[in-house]
């Protein structure tokens, strides 16, 4: 099992930057695809970014493709979603979830381990 924790979110102007992290603790995150989903306030949960277990596939939402980047550092049992450019409906509770199997999903029902979230607020 493993445990997922969410930092770097906030308030920041449209077209300023966020980089958000995610960190595993007990079972290693290597063991693990992980992913990006978004939740605005009304709104359907949103695949943002995933990531193979060796990095070497990424896959993104139509909506955020060439702004964000997702990346990790199996070292650190961290992810990382670097968002660029960002505009007020990038605005959400950004959530980190991890999935067990080898396949690379954007459905979050394939994730079996979310963290609680991080709130991204983009001003215009």
């Amino acid at each position: 099992q493993v445990q997922l924790v969410e930092s770097g979110g906030g308030l920041v102007q449209a077209g300023g930057s966020l980089r958000l992290s995610c960190t595993a603790s007990g079972r290693t995150s290597s063991s693990y695809t992980m992913g990006w989903f978004r939740q605005a306030p009304g709104k359907e949960r949103e695949f943002v970014a995933t990531i193979s277990r060796s990095g070497g596939r990424t896959y993104y939402g139509d909506s955020v493709k060439g702004r964000f980047t997702i990346s990790r550092d199996n070292a650190k049992n961290t992810v990382y979603l670097q968002m660029n450019n960002l505009k007020p409906e990038d605005t959400a509770l950004y959530y980190c979830a991890a999935d067990d199997s080898f396949f690379v999903s954007k459905s979050g029902s394939t994730y079996d381990y979310w963290g609680p979230g991080t709130q991204v607020t983009v001003s215009s």
